[in-house]
């Protein structure tokens, strides 16, 4: 009888997680269960006897579930409560990151409407970032071209609710975003991958934020410079951790933006997040040659496994309802066609409710198809071939057709 590993996520990202730990003859059995609450998920481990907790999802880490498996002597991946606070308290993560010269873009915090409002009144026009500092499900930073956009912003912020008592106005930076994901001991740490998620729902990264409606890893604008500034950041912020008393133990995520200086290109942290990205892990995790049981193990003793990947290039697409990121309530128990036609991808099912061998549409992001190749355009091809065989009943399935197009305009610029 193997180890009984649960992964905490309810998504494609748990179901990439899973995918990775079943993989590994140590494991016996592996499963994901979405968040609820510390006691409920702690009861689950003891009822199944559960060797080893994967902590995937941001609620979870901010609740202390981390700390509370470790008194109940259950083993856990992830960082705990105050670890995690480099998160799940973004104005705390600012105020870090000066501290230990981490670049990252201006910013000022607030406590009220009111005073970020008189703040930028008196300010000359500007291109700004309002952010929640707490946790909104990824979609907690809005975007304001000017002063009047700002405004909306931190008024729209509301919506969030507790997460945006405390927000953010920080410098508009121009450049590229990436992602970079690293796995830490608490003291060292060992790059897992790169890639580039797509945010924005609409093609040509237009429409609301949602949660991510595709990847590409790695993507053609990590340099060998781009990866020594960001090791420098991790490191930086791992020793950081630690000397406070907090060692980071888990995934971390950073989120950074590549800006164009006069000579060279140097990024900034937009963010951090203390685990896997989603649909970055759909798109790094299958890559991972590592037996990813024993690669987290090894990070949990303290001496963390070197990494071993295949080196293909892998390109995920969401399959989303109609609607997503906003309503979306009439696709829910539509039913989805073609999944079982599919060949030659990786599929992660998301928010999908299987019944009588016959899979129904029951949330936002549904699945994730995963083409993989030796470059961008042949991982592109599959994903999207493997796409046009899917629909959902009444042409209720949305996807951005352009996942990857940085990369594609630059193999366009590079020919003769």
């Amino acid at each position: 009888m193997g180890k009984s590993i649960l992964v905490i996520d309810g998504g494609g990202r748990g179901a990439a997680l899973v995918d990775a730990y079943s993989k590994s003859p140590q494991v016996g059995r592996a499963f994901a269960v979405s968040w609820t609450n510390v006691a409920e998920i702690v009861e689950i481990t003891k009822k199944e006897k559960i060797d080893l907790v994967d902590v995937a999802q941001d609620a979870p880490v901010a609740a202390g579930l981390v700390d509370e498996l470790k008194k109940a002597s259950i083993a856990a991946f992830g960082p705990t409560k105050e670890a995690g606070k480099i998160e799940w308290d973004k104005a705390w993560a600012r105020e870090f990151m000066k501290q230990h010269d981490i670049p990252s873009p201006e910013f000022h915090v607030f406590d009220s409407i009111e005073d970020g409002v008189h703040y930028i009144e008196v300010q000359p026009q500007c291109s700004w970032f309002v952010k929640a500092s707490g946790l909104a499900e990824g979609k907690g930073a809005l975007p304001a071209k000017n002063n009047a956009q700002a405004i909306d912003a931190i008024r729209e912020l509301t919506k969030f609710g507790t997460a945006a008592y405390t927000y953010l106005l920080e410098e508009w930076l121009d450049g590229e975003e990436f992602s970079a994901f690293a796995i830490c001991d608490g003291k060292n740490f060992k790059m897992l991958g790169y890639a580039q998620d797509h945010k924005r729902v609409y093609d040509g990264d237009l429409g609301g934020n949602t949660g991510g409606m595709g990847c590409v890893s790695p993507p053609l604008a990590i340099t060998p410079e781009i990866e020594k500034q960001t090791e420098e950041i991790i490191k930086k912020t791992i020793s950081g951790l630690a000397e406070q008393g907090t060692p980071y133990i888990g995934i971390l995520y950073l989120g950074a933006m590549i800006t164009k200086m006069l000579t060279y290109d140097k990024i900034f942290v937009i963010e951090f997040n203390a685990r896997w990205g989603d649909p970055e892990a759909e798109t790094i995790i299958p890559g991972i040659q590592n037996d990813y049981y024993e690669l987290v193990s090894s990070a949990l003793g303290g001496n963390i496994l070197d990494i071993k990947t295949d080196g293909k290039t892998r390109v995920s697409v969401a399959g989303c309802s109609k609607g997503y990121p906003k309503d979306y309530s009439a696709v829910k128990g539509k039913e989805i066609f073609g999944l079982e036609k599919l060949e030659n991808v990786i599929l992660y099912k998301a928010g999908i409710k299987k019944a009588d061998e016959r899979y129904f549409a029951n949330g936002g992001r549904l699945f994730y198809i995963v083409g993989e190749g030796n470059d961008i355009m042949e991982a592109r091809q599959r994903a999207y071939d493997a796409m046009a065989k899917v629909s959902v009943d009444g042409l209720n399935l949305h996807f951005r057709t352009d996942i990857g197009w940085r990369d594609v305009q630059r193999i366009a610029k590079m020919k003769p």
